[in-house]
């Protein structure tokens, strides 16, 4: 009995320190976490370049080793820190992690010359270590909350977009013609998205009097445009800011589903006990 309680005291110190951002452990934790992951990222623009990766290649081969070590062993915590692993191993986060770990192993697998081209992939695969820091972004959830919340709104107007962008378009075919480089109905409508979204490649360019007015016209709506969908994201994070519950970093054990109100003793989804 005194085993099973010791095993589920350091397991749930464990999840604590793992999840959790509230206690110093856990934002000890996270620092270190974050730096690795800064770290890592930073090795994989090095090696890409040609004159550091020759020069330096060794200590850069035992930086990626130390740091894929650390993530491997991040990982393994996680899963036994929790009383549904499967849970966490088929989750987002939980895919990005081993994301984050599987490349460096599997360059041992593929060696020899032929598996150049496969390796160079694998390599690029540890950029996902970027998405790790997602978890350590609180305001990135209510961003994607506001987008989710207001995405009719934004589905409704670029699709207002797309229609007047064909209608400007078949009209500066009209007015310009082919010998103007506007050849098709297709590439007008190309001209006018990348002019509406003040892009403005050059490629081709109204030369009468009537398409040089017509193309003002579509650049000055194009700042009116641009402004619209961030005005509908921020409405959506304003009113959701007014209805915000405080909440904390608070992680359940059993479904790993944080964002919980404080003070609160149970999980709001699954209903096991936060803290034993």
């Amino acid at each position: 009995m005194d085993t099973q309680t010791s095993n589920k005291n350091w397991k749930a110190k464990l999840h604590e320190v793992i999840y959790e951002a509230d206690t110093p452990g856990g934002k000890l934790f996270d620092v270190v976490l974050l730096i690795f992951i800064l770290a890592s990222i930073l090795l994989v623009m090095l090696e890409s370049v040609n004159s550091i990766d020759n020069k330096y290649h060794d200590l850069l081969n035992i930086g990626e080793w130390i740091v894929t070590i650390l993530f491997s062993f991040e990982y393994i915590a996680r899963i036994i820190s929790v009383k549904k692993p499967l849970r966490y191993i088929t989750s987002f986060y939980g895919i990005v992690d081993l994301l984050s770990t599987i490349p460096k192993y599997l360059s041992l697998i593929f060696v020899g010359t032929h598996a150049l081209v496969a390796l160079r992939a694998l390599r690029l695969l540890r950029v996902f270590r970027i998405l790790k820091l997602a978890r350590y972004l609180g305001a990135s959830n209510n961003l994607v909350k506001a987008l989710k919340a207001s995405r009719v709104k934004i589905s409704v107007f670029l699709f207002a977009v797309i229609i007047l962008s064909i209608i400007l378009g078949t009209i500066m075919y009209l007015v310009e013609g082919e010998e103007n480089g506007f050849t098709n109905i297709p590439k007008s409508v190309y001209w006018c998205i990348v002019t509406l979204t003040t892009v403005g490649y050059g490629d081709i360019a109204p030369q009468t009097p009537i398409g040089q007015f017509i193309a003002s016209l579509v650049m000055i709506l194009g700042y009116g445009i641009i402004a619209v969908p961030t005005g509908i994201v921020t409405s959506e994070i304003t009113r959701s800011s007014d209805k915000k519950v405080q909440t904390n970093t608070q992680s359940c054990p059993s479904c790993s589903l944080s964002g919980h109100k404080d003070k609160a003793e149970f999980c709001y989804d699954c209903g096991h006990k936060l803290r034993p």
